[in-house]
């Protein structure tokens, strides 16, 4: 769903990350996102680099470990504070 939802508004974009999320609840599903917010609430995410796991692990362990996961974060992080002056 992070590409049908890549050109809705911030508040249809929360309406249905909110209505997925209760239809997924205690469920396991698999989801494949280029927007961190997508997978921000996922209990185990899997960076793949080239078709290879490079690091696995929840959100809160990936962002400690500084890796790629958190490179990513923090390029949407910059991308969505950016604005020109």
């Amino acid at each position: 769903m992070d590409e049908a939802t890549a050109s809705l508004d911030v508040e249809n974009e929360t309406k249905v990350q909110e209505a997925l999320s209760h239809l997924i609840k205690n469920k396991t599903v698999m989801v494949i996102a280029h927007r961190m917010r997508t997978v921000a609430g996922a209990n185990k995410i899997v960076v793949l680099v080239n078709g290879v796991v490079a690091e696995q692990g929840t959100p809160e362990k990936l962002m400690k470990k500084n890796g790629i996961f958190t490179h990513m974060v923090q390029l949407q992080t910059d991308r969505q504070n950016w604005s020109i002056a």
